[in-house]
């Protein structure tokens, strides 16, 4: 009689390129946050932004049962979790907050800050360097940000901007964990965001209870913009240097202007379409630590 269980299996996540498990998330990304300025219509930012939370958390908590790991990790680890609940919690209100007073390509650009200064930090090399700079002239010429008007939106985007940044930081620590899986941890932090954001948008989420409508575009705003993406995030991070993945996301504001082509039919300017290209540009002349080395052992046994 054949034993099934010993059939090798494929590790699907492995055999998938992490950058393609990015471009998935920086899809996502926006076509969330779409769906939610709808909602603000009817619903209060803050509750829809406690709806995405909430929405996520019962997902991950079906699909990944998360309080089982709980015993196999330490107290440093639990603290990592609470840490990164309460970034989330707090990231994803004042982004929409900003997102309710200001055009979602300024929020974008602005939030863009953080992850490249993660990516200044982790370069060493001059290949690097050059990339970096390739992805922030690229960005820049596609974005273009103003500060003018509302001052206190401005506040809310740089705001999210440094939540983002911890984001990266604690998502990566939760990534690399041996004891536990990082989407298992993310699954507790997501509950744990859910209740520390009970307090500022509760109240306001009420509406979206006496509508089936509104209630189940909320969940499909929690699917879209913290599961799908979040879940990506941690399968890349997994794999690619924290500033590697920062670099990454120059890709955001580049995303964005294809699903506005794509979706919008909003064709880009000239000086957008080469925004677009010297940002892919960077991102494909960036190399990632491990290559760089194994690069080098290359040429070392070459010469040799």
């Amino acid at each position: 009689m054949n034993d099934i269980r010993a059939t090798p299996r494929r590790d699907i996540p492995r055999s998938v390129p992490p950058h393609l498990f990015f471009v998935a998330s920086a899809i996502f990304h926006y076509l969330g946050p779409a769906g939610a300025v709808l909602l603000f219509v009817h619903i209060a930012p803050a509750g829809v932004a406690w709806l995405r939370i909430v929405s996520a958390a019962l997902v991950f908590a079906a699909w990944r049962r998360p309080w089982r790991v709980v015993p196999r990790i330490d107290t440093r680890e639990r603290v990592v979790v609470l840490a990164l609940g309460a970034v989330l919690a707090a990231m994803n209100i004042v982004f929409y907050f900003a997102l309710a007073r200001l055009p979602l390509g300024t929020v974008a650009a602005i939030e863009f800050l953080g992850p490249v200064s993660l990516a200044a930090w982790g370069t060493r090399t001059s290949r690097n360097v050059l990339a970096l700079t390739l992805v922030v002239a690229g960005a820049v010429r596609l974005t273009r940000v103003h500060i003018v008007g509302d001052l206190p939106g401005y506040a809310f985007a740089f705001g999210n901007c440094v939540l983002f940044v911890l984001y990266v930081v604690l998502g990566h620590r939760i990534a690399s964990n041996r004891m536990a899986g990082g989407i298992d941890l993310l699954a507790l932090a997501m509950g744990v965001a859910a209740v520390v954001a009970l307090p500022a948008g509760f109240a306001e989420a009420v509406p979206a209870f006496t509508s089936i409508a509104l209630l189940s575009a909320a969940i499909a705003v929690g699917v879209c913009s913290s599961v799908v993406p979040y879940v990506c995030d941690q399968l890349a991070m997994a794999r690619l240097p924290r500033a590697s993945f920062a670099l990454m996301l120059s890709l955001l504001p580049a995303t964005a202007a294809v699903i506005g082509i794509v979706v919008l039919r909003q064709l880009p300017t000239t000086s957008e379409a080469a925004g677009i290209a010297v940002v892919i540009a960077g991102v494909a002349l960036h190399r990632t630590r491990e290559v760089t080395l194994l690069q080098a052992s290359r040429d070392g046994k070459d010469r040799s």
